[in-house]
């Protein structure tokens, strides 16, 4: 299970997000079985996804982060409910690079630096809201701070990080989002810049066994920062036989008719979960129709 602490500075003008994801981080590998730098890559934009999606209002929100790249990954895909539960997808989970010039995974190699950053806001109205802005780096943390630069109009600084562990397991994954409101003042904005230039990485200060509480202490010092909520939030798929049998009455008639022909079982496969429904030919016959 993971946990997120929103905080305000004393007085009003700068607000934080902040994300312990590694259990999220951990499920989402051992769903996708996925390689070191994708795993670093989902679990970035799983991250993000959650701490935005927790702002959503209305129970039936929901967020989904896609990230379109021409790296290797393919699209990497993060859904968040308005509690920032999230689930997760990649195209192909098992990419292999050397590591970027910094020693560090290339999260960026494997999701590719020319490409579209899509959000996905549905509050409930008739269409949903779709932002896209194009990748900056493919490190997911400076695309979404981009996405609220150029959609948003919120000047925000976004954190991400994975660790992972020699045999692929993750040992740490979180971030933070701060966002400035239009009452910061250029002296704020100056202090922040300095605190946040002062920081180690996110995955190095969860490694190092700071809670968030002291997280946010260091980002926000000098602000006497108050926690707002907390809440846990963990990797969450909504999928049921319903929804699946939903999905496949919408391939039409002569699909289904198809598939029933054969006289053989199908099996469907949950891409966020892996979770498989399987329908028998009669099953498919009433299925279809309902077409």
């Amino acid at each position: 299970m993971g946990r997120i602490l929103r905080a305000i500075s004393e007085n009003g003008g700068v607000v934080i997000t902040a994300a312990d994801t590694t259990d999220i981080a951990a499920r989402a590998e051992q769903i996708h079985k996925t390689s070191a730098v994708v795993t670093a890559a989902l679990g970035r934009l799983l991250t993000a996804a959650s701490m935005m999606g927790c702002s959503l209002k209305g129970e039936e929100s929901s967020l989904t982060l896609r990230l379109k790249g021409d790296g290797p990954a393919g699209s990497v895909i993060a859904v968040s409910d308005d509690r920032g539960n999230v689930r997760g997808y990649v195209q192909n989970p098992v990419v292999e690079l050397p590591l970027n010039r910094y020693g560090k995974l290339d999260v960026g190699g494997a999701v590719g630096q020319n490409g579209l950053l899509h959000v996905i806001k549905d509050v409930g109205m008739k269409d949903p809201y779709v932002g896209s802005v194009p990748l900056v780096s493919g490190e997911v943390a400076e695309d979404i701070t981009a996405y609220f630069a150029a959609s948003e109009q919120i000047p925000t600084v976004c954190a991400l990080g994975v660790l992972v562990n020699p045999d692929l397991t993750v040992k740490v994954a979180g971030g933070f989002l701060v966002q400035l409101l239009p009452g910061a003042t250029e002296d704020e904005i100056s202090r922040l810049e300095e605190n946040i230039k002062g920081l180690p990485s996110m995955t190095n200060m969860l490694d190092s066994g700071l809670a968030l509480e002291q997280i946010i202490d260091r980002v926000l010092a000098g602000f006497a920062p108050n926690i707002l909520d907390e809440f846990p939030v963990d990797y969450r798929c909504n999928c049921s036989r319903s929804r699946v049998e939903q999905m496949l009455i919408s391939l039409g008639r002569a699909e289904l008719a198809d598939m029933a022909a054969k006289g053989e079982d199908t099996e469907v496969a949950c891409h966020f979960c892996d979770k498989k429904y399987r329908f028998t030919a009669k099953e498919i016959e009433k299925l279809q129709k309902q077409c």
